[in-house]
């Protein structure tokens, strides 16, 4: 028997009232939003509410040790075994005519992959798209110095500049950019 169940029954005078508050003994929780409303503990005199009040604080005493000692959730009694993907299927019968059928199309997409990966155009193509890449790099790389100018941060800051070379410096920038005056 746990703590929380001798607590419970070692005090058998007493019972919980209706609190000012809380006239419903409901349970609130304690979050930021809402107060946690005290219930309120009545001892009692008289011995002929005890056989009551006993009945009445059990299922409070059960329900206490059930949250005090309930252990995790377990995942199931198949949550070990590696399941049914795991096991080998039954083995088929071969058959020559699909296995020669499926090595002659084997080799044919090895040729055709291997012609296609050698093709001047694809050469071509592969280069142009790196070109492209550097290019967009170096463009996006101005704009952003472009803004960094004009906004007096970063690398391309004109910060220690007259205003006439920070006009004529965010010019240059702009016509590299293409971006209209």
């Amino acid at each position: 028997m746990g703590s929380s169940s001798v607590f419970a029954l070692s005090l058998p005078s007493f019972h919980f009232a209706p609190s000012p508050q809380n006239p419903l003994n409901t349970f609130h929780t304690n979050t930021s939003k809402t107060r946690k409303t005290p219930l309120t503990l009545v001892s009692s005199t008289d011995d002929s509410s005890s056989p009551s009040l006993f009945h009445k604080s059990l299922p409070l005493a059960a329900s206490a040790l059930i949250l005090l000692s309930s252990n995790p959730a377990k995942a199931g009694f198949l949550s070990g075994s590696s399941g049914i993907e795991s096991v080998p299927g039954p083995k088929l019968p071969q058959i020559e005519f699909l296995e020669r059928f499926n090595e002659e199309n084997q080799k044919k997409y090895a040729e055709n992959d291997a012609r296609f990966k050698s093709s001047p155009l694809l050469n071509k193509l592969l280069e142009k798209s790196k070109l492209n890449k550097e290019k967009n790099k170096l463009e996006i790389q101005d704009k952003y110095c472009l803004r960094g100018a004009e906004w007096g941060v970063g690398d391309c800051s004109a910060e220690g500049m007259t205003a006439e070379e920070k006009d004529s410096f965010i010019s240059m920038l702009k016509q590299k950019t293409g971006v209209k005056q």
